[in-house]
């Protein structure tokens, strides 16, 4: 093999190995290399390689024939000096995509497939392409609910597992699919000021206008090394971070990545994704909310208890003490849709301010009260007024002061998007329907979660009376293109049903 000189190619892949070789290069041309191939990179030493995928440039200013380029993630990976000496190689392909070809033709595969599928995937042996395709199977052909578990185990096996030391480790997670639920952002502060321990690590949005993490981010630093994760954690008891850092079952944020483009989100999926972080993350007790709606995940009662039993299958066979609660979801929870309205709702919420939305106190009460019924001291009945206090006497909000404070306070605090454009409705009446999916997109095509400041903030919720030319909802943007995306789908369907008389 050909030595090649490494270069380091200033480009974020996104979770995705990618290398650059100059199609005039003799390493290209003689090792019989095509672009979206894959290629293992030596050290000179005997190490384990690095695999890429692999990219042909005709540009020297990316690189040069005698180089190789390597993107940031791929670079950092293999651990040298920008003109290191380096070998190139074609990759053998991974031996577990037999069993993604066995899952596309709709067979059941074993523990050992998923883990030795994990296994690879996490080492960069999978292309995009190949994990796509290995999702589409789980989706379509579906996965039977020991799948499920073993797709959850071996997420666990391969990333690394927080120890608290404690008995009680609490957390909650929402499947999603409800704009604005920021509930856990109300939930954590309440139940730390309470003493149990509730370190909270979220992944960022897949299909929706934000994640826990994306709104947390507007307020503090959510990207965390472990060292001080556990600081946080030990003194306040409680964080809430994003959980990509830590390598918290690091497949899960890598098949996020391929989820997100193709708006991918299967029950079996979404089930190993939730349990695999929360397990990874050490919590011993789960409150899980299923939100159950026209346009929720939970489409039905029948879907959403489906879903609730799979939870618990997973669950009890990893030990976890789990608890899940299907909630109303005609609507978003809140007003504002976006990381920068949804923060804003949150705090006004633990501020006790007069304009804070009724619904969002009300369901982050109820979560809260739940999980303080974890406490074997705490009577059951008891949790909501416990956190009612909590929240009314200002202990949350003191102590989410005290965890923004330790994550980082954002000393540059995002804003709405100053292009704005109010959505009229066409006739008086009341609000009969609101579409969760239609509110999302348009909080989506205006740049939301990418742009904190973009999204949507509501003024008319389920049973309110509207007149005719009053605005339902005000769309924020950035940027003139996504401004004008999220313009159209607005007008040609406002995802408002208006009907009766007031």
């Amino acid at each position: 093999m050909n030595t090649l000189k490494l270069r380091r190619v200033a480009i974020d892949t996104h979770k995705e190995n990618v290398a650059y070789l100059h199609r005039d290069c003799t390493v290209y041309r003689t090792e019989g290399f095509q672009a979206l191939s894959k290629i293992e990179i030596h050290r000179a030493e005997n190490h384990a390689p690095v695999i890429a995928v692999l990219n042909v440039v005709d540009d020297d200013s990316i690189t040069a024939p005698g180089q190789l380029g390597l993107c940031e993630q791929a670079f950092a990976q293999l651990g040298l000096e920008e003109g290191a000496a380096v070998t190139a190689a074609h990759a053998k392909p991974p031996l577990s995509l037999a069993a993604v070809h066995r899952k596309i033709a709709g067979e059941r595969l074993a523990f050992d497939d998923y883990l030795a599928i994990s296994k690879d995937i996490v080492a960069n042996r999978y292309s995009r392409i190949e994990m796509a395709a290995f999702l589409v199977a789980c989706a379509e052909t579906g996965m039977e609910r020991e799948e499920v578990l073993y797709l959850t185990r071996s997420m666990i096996e391969t990333g690394e597992r927080l120890e608290w030391g404690e008995p009680l480790v609490a957390d909650k997670h929402c499947v999603g699919g409800i704009p604005g639920n920021r509930t856990s952002m109300l939930v954590v502060p309440i139940v730390a000021a309470h003493g149990m321990l509730i370190p909270k690590t979220s992944s960022r949005a897949i299909t929706s206008p934000a994640g826990t993490a994306d709104t947390m981010e507007v307020l503090a630093r959510v990207n965390l090394e472990m060292e001080r994760l556990h600081r946080i954690v030990r003194k306040h008891r409680a964080c809430l971070v994003w959980g990509g850092t830590a390598r918290l079952a690091p497949l899960d944020d890598i098949l996020i990545a391929v989820e997100r483009p193709l708006s991918l989100d299967s029950a079996g999926q979404m089930t190993a994704s939730i349990l695999s972080k929360k397990i990874a993350a050490g919590s011993t007790h789960l409150l899980i909310d299923i939100p159950v709606g026209p346009s929720a995940k939970g489409r039905s009662s029948l879907t959403a208890m489906r879903l609730r039993k799979l939870f618990e299958y997973v669950g009890d066979r990893l030990g976890l003490h789990l608890e899940v609660v299907l909630t109303d979801g005609r609507q978003p929870i809140g007003r504002g849709i976006g990381p920068v309205l949804e923060s804003r709702d949150v705090m006004q919420v633990l501020n006790n301010h007069p304009d804070a939305p009724s619904d969002l106190r009300e369901k982050s009460l109820r979560l809260a009260g739940r999980i303080l019924e974890f406490d074997p001291d705490v009577r059951g009945g008891q949790g909501y007024a416990i956190a009612r206090d909590i929240l009314d006497s200002g202990r949350a909000l003191e102590k989410m002061q005290a965890i923004i404070e330790a994550q980082g306070r954002n000393d540059s605090t995002p804003q709405p998007g100053h292009l704005q454009h109010r959505v009229l409705a066409a006739r008086g009446g009341l609000v009969r329907s609101i579409d969760n999916l239609q509110m999302a997109r348009i909080a989506r095509l205006a740049g939301a979660p990418l742009d904190k400041g973009a999204g949507v903030d509501l003024h008319k919720k389920l049973g309110d009376a509207v007149e005719a030319g009053e605005p339902l909802y005000t769309i924020h943007a950035e940027f003139p293109a996504d401004f004008q995306f999220a313009r159209e789908a607005a007008s040609q369907e406002s995802g408002y049903r208006i009907g009766g008389e007031p």
